[in-house]
């Protein structure tokens, strides 16, 4: 294997998992198809510096993004900011510099800190002032809901037709698994899509690769809809639609933050942060006893991952 030392080449594929090759030097082959990739170990082993570098990489991202620079403004018109927040610490695992696989960072964020935020998304639900938006914009949401729910699936068995060898992958590479995680994220945002991820386990490729087209297809969409917010009185008339409600309810959010926006205390924060992590731990607490239960009496659930203690 000595003679493939000469060749190194990054392999700047997010989250990439490959198979390992072990050699007496201490260093790592990871082997791709046509190509060899050396890595010594991670550079980076303490999890409280590698929070640092990724807390940094994310200061620099927004930092950036929020600048009134030209140059500045200019890049991130092409690069979505989003994008690199993922793109950027991939590339420094794919250096060696960090490792995904030896850190417990994701572990931890995943299991306390992405329940406690999913809990304190919810609780800010105004579910009264959605009911007031009335059956048609209810139905609406739903609609879009369903929609992309039943969209996967159906652009799967399509495509399954002319193009066989894109949806014959199997286990974790299963497409369906990566479509998945997008359906979460286009339902539930960006904490939804980790919890899919959770549940129905793609590859870390596969997963890669989905958050990319994620990404890209957001800010596509998200182009088309700030152009339509600046024209939504056009296209209103047009549709011979009633914005009213939608108007009404932004305005009574906008008056009912003024009134009680306020500088947040040591009391506040410390009360939030409790009642987030408080009915996590009470999941926990559940999972631990139901998981265990359904998996014994109803195996057959394994499927939709109710035996998972997690997710």
């Amino acid at each position: 294997m000595s003679d493939k030392y000469n060749l190194f080449s990054v392999y700047f594929h997010p989250f990439a998992q490959l198979p390992k090759y072990n050699v007496d030097s201490g260093l790592t082959i990871q082997k791709i198809p046509n190509m060899y990739t050396l890595f010594a170990a991670p550079v980076f082993t303490n999890d409280a510096v590698v929070l640092g570098i990724l807390l940094l990489i994310l200061a620099f991202i927004f930092v950036t993004s929020n600048s009134d620079n030209p140059k500045w403004q200019k890049f991130y018109t092409f690069v979505p900011s989003l994008l690199l927040c993922y793109f950027i610490p991939s590339i420094f695992n794919s250096l060696g510099l960090i490792s995904g696989e030896e850190s417990n960072l994701y572990f931890v964020a995943s299991r306390y800190l992405l329940p406690a935020s999913l809990v304190l998304l919810t609780l800010s639900i105004d579910f009264k002032g959605i009911i007031g938006l009335g059956p048609k914009a209810i139905i609406m949401f739903l609609a879009g809901t369903v929609g992309i729910m039943i969209g996967g699936p159906l652009a799967l068995i399509t495509v399954s037709y002319f193009a066989p060898e894109m949806t014959a992958g199997a286990g974790p590479e299963a497409l369906w698994r990566g479509l998945s995680t997008i359906a979460g994220s286009w339902i539930g945002g960006g904490a939804n899509q980790t919890a899919m991820f959770e549940v129905f386990d793609p590859s870390a490729d596969l997963f890669s690769a989905m958050v990319t087209v994620d990404i890209i297809v957001a800010n596509i969409w998200l182009a088309f809809l700030l152009y339509g917010a600046g024209i939504s009185e056009k296209i209103d008339a047009w549709f011979k639609a009633d914005a009213s409600p939608i108007t009404e309810l932004r305005k009574k959010i906008e008056d009912y933050r003024a009134n009680v926006a306020k500088i947040p205390t040591l009391a506040d924060i410390t009360t939030i942060v409790a009642v987030g992590f408080v009915i996590t731990a009470i999941g926990h607490l559940g999972a631990d006893a139901i998981a265990p239960w359904i998996g014994e009496n109803f195996p057959q659930l394994s499927n939709l991952s109710l035996d998972s203690e997690f997710f």
